[in-house]
C-alpha cells in the first residue's frame, strides 16, 4: 500500500488535452526545497543494473527516484524491466517520467511531445498502476510548449542542481570528486542527475557518494519528498495484467 502522501486525484484523466498559457504552464523545480535532503535520481532506465541502485539506496535506509523512458536503452514493457520497475517502486522509491524515446521535446510540435509524455504514463499505469506527478525532459531541455503540455498531463518538470557527469565523459573519480565538492559546498540540498546505464555510476560511484552524503548528514529522499510540492503520483490503482498491446 503506498503512503497516502503520494496519492492524489487525476483529473481529466483520458479527456482532451487543453493547453494553458505561458502563464498557467507547469511548475519547474532545479534544486530540493526541504532543508538536509538529497534527492539521488537515475535516468534512462528501466536497464539491467535498476535492482543493483534499488538495492544500494534501500540498505542505506533512503530512497531515490527513478526517471524511467520507455523505449531508449531497453524496452519499459520487457519482462525483466517490468520486473525492475515493481522491485523499486514496492521498495519505496519514485518511479517518474522521462518521455518515451528519450527525444529532445523543444524540437518537437505539441502533440508529438503529449505523445511522449502519455506513452510512458500509459505504461506506468500498465505495470504499476501509477500516474507520475514528476517529468524530467529529456536533456533538461524545456520551453513554454513543453511547460504547457505538461501542465495539461498534471506533471511538475524536475531538473537538477547536480549533475555527476556520468553521460558526459566524466570518470568515476571525477564523479566521486563532484559528489565531494557537492557536499561542501551545498547550501543544504542536492538535487543529483545520475544514470542507472553507467556501469560505474552504479558500482563506484553510488556507494561512494551514499556514504559520503550520509556522513555530512544528509537524508536521502525522493524528488516527491526533497521538494515538498505534492505527491508523487496522481493516480494509484491495481496494476493491469501483460497482454498483446505491451510492446514497443
Amino acid at each position: 500500500m503506498l503512503p497516502a502522501l503520494f496519492v492524489a486525484a487525476l483529473v481529466g484523466v483520458g479527456s482532451a488535452l487543453t493547453l494553458k498559457t505561458r502563464d498557467g504552464g507547469a511548475n519547474v523545480y532545479t534544486s530540493c526545497l526541504t532543508p538536509n535532503t538529497v534527492a539521488l535520481t537515475f535516468d534512462d532506465g528501466p536497464y539491467q543494473w535498476s535492482k543493483n541502485v534499488t538495492d544500494l539506496v534501500t540498505a542505506s535506509g533512503g530512497h531515490c527516484t527513478f526517471f524511467v523512458n520507455g523505449n531508449n536503452w531497453d524496452c519499459i514493457y520487457g519482462e525483466a524491466q517490468r520486473d525492475s520497475l515493481a522491485y523499486a517502486f514496492k521498495a519505496g522509491h519514485q518511479i517518474a517520467n522521462h518521455g518515451w524515446a528519450h527525444a529532445d521535446l523543444t524540437t518537437l510540435n505539441t502533440t508529438q511531445m503529449d505523445s511522449e509524455i502519455k506513452k510512458v504514463d500509459d505504461a506506468l499505469r500498465d505495470i504499476l498502476g501509477i500516474t507520475p506527478a514528476y517529468l524530467r525532459p529529456p536533456y533538461g531541455n524545456y520551453n513554454d510548449d513543453v511547460r504547457a503540455v505538461a501542465f495539461a498531463r498534471n506533471k511538475s518538470l524536475v531538473i537538477w542542481d547536480f549533475d555527476s557527469g556520468d553521460s558526459t565523459g566524466s570518470t568515476s573519480t571525477q564523479s566521486k570528486q563532484a559528489y565531494d565538492d557537492a557536499k561542501e559546498s551545498s547550501t543544504g540540498t542536492l538535487l543529483a542527475l545520475n544514470h542507472e546505464t553507467s556501469n560505474s555510476t552504479v558500482f563506484e560511484v553510488l556507494p561512494y557518494a551514499i556514504s559520503a552524503l550520509k556522513q555530512y548528514g544528509y537524508k536521502l529522499v525522493t524528488v516527491a519528498e526533497c521538494l515538498g510540492a505534492g505527491p508523487a503520483y496522481t493516480h494509484v490503482a491495481s496494476p493491469n495484467k501483460p497482454n498483446a498491446t505491451w510492446h514497443c
